[in-house]
């Protein structure tokens, strides 16, 4: 009687042990996105900036449809409307900001969509074991896999598993292990970047 109630003491433990576990196989790790400006939750990843370059596409339109780059003052020269500023809005907001102007006087109901062809506003930067250490023009939907692979790969002496990704977070740098080699495996989730992450790889010694 006593054995048993030894054992079943143990098994309970072992069950919350695993319960309490901090990371579970194919988990993915996270890293709080940077606080909007007006302090509520957000990452604001996709706002434009000076040197994107963007594709805004008007229905049945072609000419006012075609790629223009945000410029320094954060405006497009844009046909009919001159100079529209688009610098830190979202895409959808930069096509309502078009449809408007198109509106006063030359278009209807005109059905504009706004597609971001580069960030170039916006980086992140690749550093350690890397073949191609560097600072790349984020992507939306950037995963560290594709960030280290535009650095051309790992080299022979990377510690994988023990990349680590640093964000500044309402003004503070916080750093979060990264298991890349678990990912390209496919036992853990991909992790998305954030314009201005570091990632860096650190040497294997073993």
């Amino acid at each position: 009687m006593r054995r048993l109630s030894f054992l079943t003491c143990l098994v309970a433990t072992l069950l919350t042990a695993a319960c309490l576990s901090p990371r579970t196989r194919g988990s993915t790790p996270t890293l709080p996105g940077p606080e909007a400006a007006d302090g509520s939750s957000g990452t604001g990843a996709s706002a434009l900036g000076s040197g994107d370059l963007l594709e805004v596409r008007v229905f049945q339109e072609a000419d006012l449809s075609g790629v223009w780059r945000v410029g320094p003052d954060g405006t497009v020269d844009y046909p009919l409307c001159g100079k529209v500023a688009l610098g830190g809005l979202e895409p959808g907001a930069a096509a309502d900001a078009l449809r408007r102007c198109l509106q006063m006087g030359y278009l209807r109901s005109p059905q504009v969509s706004v597609l971001v062809k580069e960030y170039n506003s916006k980086k992140v930067f690749v550093f350690g074991e890397v073949q191609k250490p560097g600072t790349f023009p984020y992507e939306a939907n950037m995963s560290i896999v594709q960030a280290i692979t535009l650095a051309g790969g790992f080299s022979k002496t990377a510690a994988k598993n023990n990349t680590n990704v640093t964000r500044l977070v309402d003004g503070r740098e916080q750093k979060l292990r990264v298991p890349v080699e678990e990912i390209a495996i496919g036992q853990t989730k991909n992790f998305m970047l954030q314009p201005g992450d570091i990632v860096f790889v650190p040497q294997s010694f073993f």
